[in-house]
């Protein structure tokens, strides 16, 4: 493992990162790809707490531009999640990871989806929380109402205590997300070259995004795919619904790991 402190380097760009349970060289290990305004902090202690249930290791780290990462100057370009499944190899590289369970959550999935369509070798499984596939009209008119709540609520304040620069976090998603150009962003053609088992999870009230994103992941992954459809539970079900998100990651992982 080549974690060096709280952080590593891939892109040209330093890390912050954590490692939590076992080495890659003793067990598979758990990745965890955030959400758009996430961050390592974001995630809270649902890492530790899976490393320590699945007996897996996990690591956490924040993309460039968020968390204690190096920032990244907006604007972001349009395709900027498959830029980071793109760099995502360099990051597992990094880290010393050879066998690994991607856990993402919303843009976090999404570029999840987008790894695992390049055929990596050592993914042994996808967890797809909120995952986003294509473009919803629920998804811009939220990711528009956030705007508003950064502008002239305490969405910044609340922000700030995860990111160093949370103008560049929010405004490189923000404006991403909005620009016209981005009503056509569509990875659906990745999902039939996954080879790897899913656990896609989505929450009924989710304001950013609808069943219709697990509907497609379902209907175009060609490996087994489970679903988990949370009853009051929001965008993030890790934390909505924590004892049964928990519980199905865990098993999912377990399954996936052979152990």
């Amino acid at each position: 493992m080549s974690l060096d402190g709280s952080s590593l380097a891939a892109g040209g760009h330093r890390l912050e990162a954590v490692w939590h349970g076992a080495a890659p060289g003793d067990a598979p290990t758990m990745v965890f790809l955030h959400e758009g305004l996430g961050s390592v902090s974001t995630w809270r202690d649902v890492p530790a707490e899976l490393a320590r249930i699945t007996g897996c290791g996990a690591l956490v780290y924040s993309r460039a531009g968020y968390g204690a990462s190096d920032p990244v100057a907006p604007p972001r370009p349009l395709r900027y999640m498959h830029d980071e499944a793109e760099l995502l190899p360099a990051v597992l590289d990094a880290a010393g990871v050879r066998r690994a369970i991607l856990i993402g959550h919303s843009d976090g999935a999404s570029i999840a989806i987008l790894h695992a369509g390049s055929a990596p070798a050592g993914l042994l499984g996808l967890v797809l929380e909120a995952p986003h596939v294509f473009v919803e009209e629920i998804s811009v008119a939220s990711i528009a109402a956030a705007r508003d709540a950064y502008q002239g609520g305490d969405l910044r304040e609340r922000l700030a205590r995860h990111h160093r620069d949370v103008d560049g976090a929010f405004w490189g998603w923000n404006r991403a997300w909005l620009d016209p150009g981005f009503r056509a962003w569509n990875i659906e053609d990745s999902l039939p070259r996954i080879r790897v088992p899913i656990l896609a999870i989505q929450g009924i009230d989710d304001p950013y995004g609808t069943l219709a994103q697990i509907d497609a992941v379902e209907r175009g992954a060609p490996g087994p795919t489970e679903r988990l459809i949370l009853p009051d539970c929001g965008h993030a079900p890790h934390r909505d619904q924590r004892a049964a998100t928990l519980e199905a990651i865990a098993r999912f992982v377990r399954t996936a790991a052979g152990s």
